[in-house]
């Protein structure tokens, strides 16, 4: 039976395992978001035994790229981006501890497998909806990358974002 879960970041092993496909889940806390360019650069850093701009444990990547924010806005709309596009190296942070990731679409074998070898969560967010996501937004900034414009990393404060889990760390 699908549930509704309140969670707060970062993720501890015990929420993830909580999860399961289908369930809703209401997240509060700090999301980071990063795309592909992004995620070139934590592979790099990761292969080179170089840290993060932010702690992987338990926290929580959302595939984004915020649109540019409008006066007197926290944060333009800010929607998901196609997971695939991260299959590459999405593994290799998952299994640096990466809690979960938010994202459309589906995922490739060796990401789906990092989920569950490693015990973390894939949620889906609702394309098309980025300016009502964007509400659940409530203090943004640009943490890393500067230079990749809306690729950059913002670190996202937000309060009542909702998602569905699309896999969870049993394989489902």
């Amino acid at each position: 039976m699908t549930s509704f879960s309140h969670l707060s970041t970062p993720l501890s092993k015990s929420d993830i395992h909580s999860l399961h496909a289908g369930d809703m889940v209401e997240i509060s806390g700090i999301l980071y978001t990063a795309r592909d360019a992004a995620h070139r650069r934590f592979a790099e850093a990761l292969k080179k035994g170089q840290s993060l701009p932010f702690e992987l444990l338990g926290n929580i990547i959302f595939y984004a790229g915020p649109a540019p924010t409008r006066p007197g806005k926290i944060i333009g709309s800010v929607g998901p981006t196609t997971s695939m596009r991260m299959n590459d190296t999405a593994p290799l942070l998952i299994a640096a501890g990466l809690g979960g990731i938010i994202g459309k679409g589906e995922l490739g074998g060796e990401t789906s497998r990092a989920l569950q070898q490693h015990g973390a969560v894939y949620f889906a967010a609702i394309g098309g909806a980025a300016a009502k996501l964007a509400q659940a937004v409530k203090t943004s900034r640009v943490i890393a990358y500067e230079d990749l414009g809306a690729e950059a990393v913002y670190e996202l404060r937000v309060e009542s974002f909702i998602v569905i889990v699309a896999q969870d760390s049993y394989a489902g």
